[in-house]
């Protein structure tokens, strides 16, 4: 059935157009019509691609590495919700026969979605299985692994389908090798947990490692003698980053002064969220061990901050009290982890013949409708 939005205001614009869509794409944009039949009207609400969160451990009590594909479809329903239309499901390390288990939950995922107004899993993200144990975080080192093991045999399970992207300390013992590997098969490689020097990030960069994980988290930073793994990022040209801007894991000042320093077009927001987001303040079980949720701030039994509460829609608020552009904070949450993921034909921008997974939000940034594949969000 064809739909159209109309009075649709684009992003950084005062003029409304009107969106038409045809079998869940987009098929034309116009100018707004009258026409009273299957017709959304916007009322001059902001209309953008809807969000992709590249790094999602879960929500609403749901934690990736423990749900079935029923539970991670319930988070995917959530998301969608909160304007985001594509994730992927991030695994922390753990067994390999858990890494087994939930491939074949998110495989099943993939096929319960299809048809469904949910945030699609587009594949499957792998943090830190090769990590630096210095730089562990809220990671449990008793599963990280060692370049060797790719070597001997060692298999990461792979999905029926779509993307598969790991996050890695290109330091470790045969780290680059891993890279070399990896990317050959056609994983998105990303440098994170880590305290690597100069040279091994431009080693990991010729391998094929060009994008940064939860930027400034989990790295060495920056000194005026020692350039660290976040000074690398921010001056190396061809590196991106992905960011959480929750005002928790980077200050506002420094995630302003990063984003405004690599430029929108480098940068993509992520929300890293874990299975508390959603349900407000308390103590949780996560990842075997308590975790405190107080004003939005998680804290593990070790003190470490272990992940987030926020959705990518929380983020888009924040960039936008900081002063970027509405166009700029589009390209951090839609067209740049959408260009990331090798999705961007697909997914991350209004245009003909793209999926109409679209979110609208008005002028008091709240999220008036989503909509995925041409369907409405309920």
């Amino acid at each position: 059935m064809d739909l159209t939005i109309t009075n649709a205001r684009l992003t950084d614009s005062d003029e409304l157009f009107a969106v038409n869509i045809r079998n869940g794409r987009i098929y034309s944009i116009s100018a707004p019509t009258q026409d009273q039949g299957n017709v959304i009207d916007c009322h001059g609400c902001m209309l953008s691609a809807g969000f992709i969160d590249v790094h999602i451990h879960g929500a609403i009590g749901h934690d990736v590495n423990s749900s079935d594909a029923g539970e991670l479809l319930e988070v995917a329903a959530f998301l969608a919700k909160n304007g985001v239309t594509a994730w992927m499901p991030t695994l922390v390390p753990d067994t390999d026969e858990n890494y087994q288990r939930v491939i074949s939950e998110i495989d099943k995922l993939m096929s319960l979605q299809q048809g469904r107004p949910v945030a699609q899993a587009v594949g499957v993200h792998y943090e830190g299985v090769f990590a630096n144990e210095a730089m562990c975080g809220a990671l449990r080192p008793e599963y990280f692994k060692s370049g060797s093991w790719l070597e001997t045999g060692g298999t990461l399970p792979i999905l029926t389908k779509g993307v598969h992207m790991t996050t890695l300390a290109p330091e470790i013992d045969g780290g680059i090798e891993v890279i070399k590997t990896l990317v050959q098969k056609g994983w998105i490689v990303s440098i994170g947990h880590t305290r690597a020097d100069r040279s091994t990030l431009d080693a990991a960069f010729d391998a094929g490692a060009k994008h940064i994980t939860h930027f400034f988290n989990a790295m060495s930073g920056i000194h005026h003698r020692d350039i660290g793994v976040a000074g690398w990022g921010l001056s190396r040209k061809g590196v991106s980053f992905d960011i959480i801007a929750d005002g928790i894991h980077v200050a506002p000042e420094m995630l302003e002064l990063a984003c405004r320093s690599k430029g929108s077009d480098m940068v993509s927001l992520i929300s890293d969220s874990v299975a508390p987001t959603g349900l407000g303040d308390g103590e949780f079980e996560l990842w075997s061990e308590k975790v405190s949720v107080t004003g939005g701030r998680t804290q593990n039994e070790r003190g470490s901050i272990a992940g987030s509460v926020i959705t990518i829609h929380d983020a888009v608020k924040r960039m936008l009290h900081l002063g970027f552009s509405e166009s700029e904070v589009a390209q951090m949450a839609t067209a740049n982890p959408a260009e990331l993921l090798g999705l961007e034909n697909e997914r991350g921008s209004i245009l003909e013949g793209k999926r109409a997974d679209l979110v609208a939000i008005d002028n008091g940034g709240n999220i008036q409708f989503t909509m995925i594949g041409g369907q409405l969000v309920i």
